[in-house]
């Protein structure tokens, strides 16, 4: 159902109706360590496909990226200038500022989270804010979202759900595996969705707020990626890779000397029979090794009754 109406119908009703239940349709309104020739090799070819694949890997501390500098400050981390900050370099939490910016029919509106993520657990809390008057006549309030595998939880999320109840989605029903249903691309999603990369073009060095990282550019497959994520997030990669019209998806990544991604963009483009639907989504990672804690809602704190489509465009 969802699916259909995904690759069908025109401009922001497309995503609107991709979104039946999540944040977009309210929006949417509508060198150090191992040498100049490892340096060298990770920049081009293989190599730079290789490094762009482990990204996940190297978030969950399940595989290794470039060997850390021990005792560089990382001005993104609190602990910078701490002797022991090499230390933390395999952390596997990190705050997260992400945001996402929705084109149709010469209308733009950005929703922007910020919050914290667990790689390993895969589990975040991020507070969603929605652009001025984006959700109707009434202000809507930030939205509160908890991330896990397989599910998304949403409070404040509005269209008749109590203010103190939490709305609950498979996240492996949806046709885009909330890859922008929630308004915001899961961290570990993003990442994973990096595994399907087939060519990168290697941009060059720049500095992100103080930290040198290295720019890869190219494109990704989801179909790929789904096959070669990890099992808590295959679920939802699998339902985006049916859910797409099209699996290509270009991307600008940029990774630190650790091997850690830092930013990620990936753009994502609807094709439909009216004017073609861009998402962009943007998700900064910092301060690794932050304390994270995601408790998942009880039965019943959840929200168990209809949403109201009325109020849906």
């Amino acid at each position: 159902m969802v699916v259909q109406q995904h690759r069908s119908g025109g401009g922001a009703r497309a995503v609107c109706a991709l979104a039946a239940m999540g944040v977009m349709a309210a929006a949417a309104g509508c060198s150090g360590g191992g040498g100049d020739r490892a340096a060298a090799d990770d920049r081009v070819g293989v190599g730079a496909v290789d490094t762009v694949r482990r990204a996940a890997e190297v978030l969950a501390g399940t595989g290794t990226g470039r060997e850390s500098v021990a005792g560089k400050p990382d001005a993104w981390n609190p602990d910078a200038g701490n002797p022991d900050a090499g230390k933390r370099s395999a952390a596997t939490t990190a705050k997260v500022s992400t945001s996402m910016e929705t084109a149709a029919g010469g209308t733009r509106v950005t929703i922007r989270g910020r919050g914290t993520y667990d790689f390993r657990t895969r589990t975040g809390r991020l507070r969603v804010v929605l652009p001025q008057d984006a959700a109707g006549e009434e202000e809507h309030l930030p939205i509160t979202e908890l991330l896990a595998p397989g599910a998304l939880y949403m409070m404040n999320r509005g269209a008749g759900v109590p203010k103190d109840k939490w709305v609950r989605i498979d996240t492996t029903g949806l046709a885009d595996g909330n890859l922008v249903t929630g308004g915001v691309t899961d961290p570990m999603a993003a990442a994973e969705l990096l595994r399907g990369v087939r060519a990168v073009t290697y941009v060059g060095e720049t500095d992100l707020a103080g930290v040198t990282v290295r720019h890869y550019r190219g494109t990704t497959d989801i179909g790929r990626a789904a096959r070669q994520a990890s099992a808590p997030s295959r679920g939802a990669l699998t339902a985006a890779a049916k859910g797409f019209r099209s699996d290509t998806v270009p991307f600008d990544a940029y990774l630190d000397e650790q091997g850690r991604l830092r930013k990620v963009r990936h753009r994502f483009s609807f094709a439909n029979k009216g004017p073609a639907v861009e998402v962009v989504s943007t998700t900064l990672l910092y301060g690794f090794g932050v304390p994270v804690s995601v408790p998942i809602p009880d039965g019943h704190d959840i929200y168990t009754g209809e949403i109201e489509q009325g109020r849906q465009p």
